[in-house]
């Protein structure tokens, strides 16, 4: 639980926990047995995972996945509340409450093409309901250039007509750009769940 605490809300897999296991505790254990103890913890509400999702191919990747506490609390407390990244326990909260709201929850991957390039770029959450579809970014600052183009730039490469937000914690207000992105705060977007109606 501990090694899984460290690696929320980032892609991983049984194989590389076992990796760490293996060189940061001296513990040898298959990746087979990680992965029925992560069916454990799943089993038992403590984490929930995100399968990660291809938005033009339409398929899911087996691995790496995404794994998020179902109460944050327990995360820090298993951590003895150090590594309190702030942008990671926001992105925890976004996800536990769209479970909670109904939607079914992915990790999207769109594949940015241009200039002959082939990179894999990640949309945090492809958010499904129905035949309702949102994408969303979770972004705790947009303080460069740089960050504004990583997060917009995903939710661009998707070129469909489906909703998009980025929910950010350094802006007042939400709004909505020329490109239809909706930018919003976490707290608009935890007490105005109409925002992705």
């Amino acid at each position: 639980m501990n090694v899984l605490s460290t690696f929320i809300n980032s892609l991983t897999n049984p194989l590389n926990i076992t990796n760490t296991l293996k060189s940061v505790k001296k513990e040898k254990l298959s990746s087979n047995t990680v992965s029925d103890y992560i069916g454990y913890c799943e089993d038992t509400f403590l984490i929930s995972e995100a399968k990660r999702y291809d938005v033009k191919g339409k398929h899911y990747f087996d691995y790496p996945n995404k794994y998020y506490f179902t109460d944050i609390g327990l995360k820090n407390a298993r951590l003895g509340f150090r590594q309190l990244d702030s942008g990671h326990i926001m992105e925890n909260i976004i996800y536990n409450e769209l479970l909670i709201r109904g939607y079914s929850v992915d990790v999207g991957v769109v594949v940015d093409r241009r200039g002959r390039s082939n990179i894999q770029k990640e949309i945090d959450f492809v958010v499904n309901k129905g035949d309702k579809r949102v994408y969303i970014q979770s972004a705790w600052q947009m303080n460069s250039d740089e960050k504004i183009t990583a997060e917009l730039d995903s939710l661009k490469l998707t070129k469909d007509f489906f909703s998009k937000i980025i929910i950010q914690n350094d802006i007042p207000s939400h709004y909505t750009d020329n490109d239809g992105i909706i930018h919003c705060n976490l707290i608009d977007f935890l007490l105005k769940p109409e925002l992705i109606a």
